[in-house]
């Protein structure tokens, strides 16, 4: 049996598989080291996983999570799951996750589009090229962090229609000070920003709206898949809350760069139960 662990900056998703079979699965918050310490892992791990992932030592842990991209992050990563599991843990990036969860053994471009945004190009085993994601404040293009930080500046500014910002601050009772105090200071930034945008899928029928989105896909398009070689005859797969809130306006910029969308999924999880169990 195993424990695997797929992780973005909001939420984490946990299965425990026997022999290729899910016999729980559970979430609990996201588990990104660049804002949780050592404790705070651990402790949200004993206390929202159910007690069925505690019952015993299991062969092994496998977790592929946002901020998990250098030694330093993943060993206070591995040392809060081994306190907690006391099984060998193996700490990876959520991007490694999602390509292998996205295409499992194919070779092909894997992309996410949730909080945040990254992609990159796997061989059908390991990452090969990774164009840098640079986070919500130098990059992330595409992501709920983007379209939150653009939405909330043309609001702010006066820049969004009228009836878009008279709906926006009647939904979520906040005033401008608010969200740039929630902007500027917290640590969880893009996570807010990220549930803001959300306000967007509700208002599609906005020309405003739809050119917002349109012109960031493109801009991830253009900053990020682009830059591979032959990325429009590769199989392309996205993963994530804004890839399928917003697929149908995915699809339409992907097929005007000639890219060939294999599939958009909410969760990778699906994929990594069949990759792990295939050895």
């Amino acid at each position: 049996m195993i424990v695997i662990g797929e992780s973005s900056s909001t939420r984490t998703e946990w299965t425990l598989v026997d022999n290729g079979v899910v016999v729980e699965h559970a979430e609990t918050v996201g588990l990104n080291p660049y804002f949780l310490s050592r404790r705070e892992i651990s402790h949200n791990v004993r206390l929202e996983l159910p007690e069925a992932f505690f019952k015993r030592r299991w062969n092994h842990v496998y977790f592929y999570g946002a901020g998990c991209s250098n030694p330093e992050k993943n060993k206070i990563v591995e040392s809060s799951l081994v306190a907690q599991f006391k099984t060998p843990v193996t700490v990876m990036s959520d991007l490694l996750g999602a390509a292998r969860g996205l295409l499992v053994h194919e070779p092909g471009l894997a992309c996410i589009l949730g909080t945040g945004s990254n992609s990159c190009l796997f061989d059908g085993q390991d990452i090969v090229r990774n164009v840098r994601s640079l986070g919500f404040i130098l990059g992330d293009e595409g992501s709920g962090a983007a379209l939150g930080r653009i939405f909330l500046g043309d609001v702010l500014k006066g820049l969004a229609p009228r009836e878009l910002s008279e709906a926006f601050f009647s939904k979520f009772k906040v005033t401008p000070d608010v969200i740039m105090d929630a902007v500027y200071n917290n640590a969880s930034a893009n996570r807010n920003l990220r549930e803001y945008s959300f306000f967007l899928s509700e208002h599609l029928d906005h020309e405003y709206v739809v050119s917002l989105i349109d012109r960031e896909f493109s801009r991830f398009f253009e900053r990020n898949l682009c830059q591979y070689d032959d990325y429009d005859k590769l199989p392309v797969a996205f993963v994530g809350s804004v890839a399928t809130t917003y697929s149908e306006l995915l699809l339409d910029v992907a097929q005007r760069y000639g890219v060939r969308v294999q599939k958009i999924v909410r969760s990778s999880m699906p994929g990594l139960v069949t990759y792990h169990s295939s050895f």
